[in-house]
């Protein structure tokens, strides 16, 4: 388990659902080569989906763009390892937030 060394970047999760993405991520490291981004990111979504409901995106990889809509206090974006994860919960515009980044 990696979640020690996680860097989070921004966030506005509570810090028990933060650490939980974080183990998620530690997981699925276990689980499949760095390499393997798509079945890393499926991986967490499923994982955040069962334990706090549908709706759920993930992106891992090293370098990505992006501009999103989410819920308030769903979103995380994070380091581990090589790799950058951004996890949040969909939402329409009436009750989000927006948030880009561009590593």
């Amino acid at each position: 388990m990696l979640e020690g060394k996680a860097l989070v970047d921004d966030s506005d999760m509570p810090l028990k659902m933060q650490i939980q993405a974080m183990s998620f991520a530690s997981q699925a490291l276990d689980l499949y080569d760095v390499f393997d981004c798509t079945s890393i990111a499926g991986f967490i979504k499923k994982e955040f989906d069962n334990k706090y409901g549908n709706g759920w995106q993930c992106v891992v990889g090293s370098n990505f763009g992006c501009f999103f809509t989410h819920s308030k206090g769903t979103f995380i974006y994070f380091t581990l390892e090589r790799l950058k994860f951004l996890i949040f919960k969909g939402a329409s515009s009436s009750s989000s937030s927006s948030f880009s980044t561009f590593p």
